[in-house]
């Protein structure tokens, strides 16, 4: 039960800190406006994302030959999330352009995490095959998985906005370089333990 809690934080923090649409939008409403603006866009994940784990458990759930699909998804998966591995390590840093920045609001934030891939692919591939995964282990595996998600999800963007109001030389900092090679590091180590899932299912 512990192992969904931390990879549940871990694909947290990782997304949360991750460069991004929704990590820009906060960014650049907290150095336009204040820290607050900011604060507001990083809870847009709560508010968008429930229809999109609802759609993709329903999906999944009807699929035949359940173990083969859910074993080619995670396998899949095992790449979405090496590939956001490889690019956490590789990271130099967030460059902001100011110029031309209309004011945005919390609709718009929901907006553009609404309308992004990214909540749908993870969710497809790696968020909702995880949840099925945990609820084998009981409810509240999976309940720990995604609530330490959303959690650091959201209160990594809410820290990002806090510091950046603080100081703009954060994103270009060792510090959050540092922060995002060590959640890359762990993001390839979970690549490893969705390949090992997916190769197990398929050969059931």
């Amino acid at each position: 039960m512990l192992s969904f809690l931390v990879y549940g934080m871990v694909l947290g923090l990782s997304s949360g800190f991750a460069p991004g649409p929704l990590l820009t939008l906060v960014i650049t409403e907290t150095l336009q406006y204040n820290i607050k603006a900011g604060i507001k866009v990083a809870m847009a994940p709560i508010m968008t994302d429930l229809p999109i784990i609802i759609f993709t458990l329903f999906i999944l759930s009807r699929l035949s030959n359940f173990n083969a699909v859910l074993g080619i998804i995670s396998i899949f998966g095992g790449f979405m999330v090496l590939y956001l591995g490889y690019q956490s390590i590789r990271v130099k840093g967030v460059q902001i352009d100011l110029d031309d920045i209309q004011p945005q609001s919390l609709r718009k934030g929901i907006f553009v995490n609404a309308l992004s891939p990214h909540p749908y692919l993870f969710w497809l591939s790696v968020g909702a095959p995880t949840m099925i995964k945990a609820s084998k282990h009981g409810l509240m595996a999976a309940a720990l998985f995604v609530l330490s998600f959303y959690f650091l999800l959201v209160a990594s963007k809410i820290t990002l906005a806090v510091v950046v109001g603080r100081s703009r030389a954060f994103l270009k900092g060792n510090i959050y370089i540092y922060i995002m090679r060590f959640l890359g590091f762990m993001l390839c180590l979970f690549a490893c333990l969705l390949f090992h899932d997916g190769l197990k299912l398929l050969s059931q």
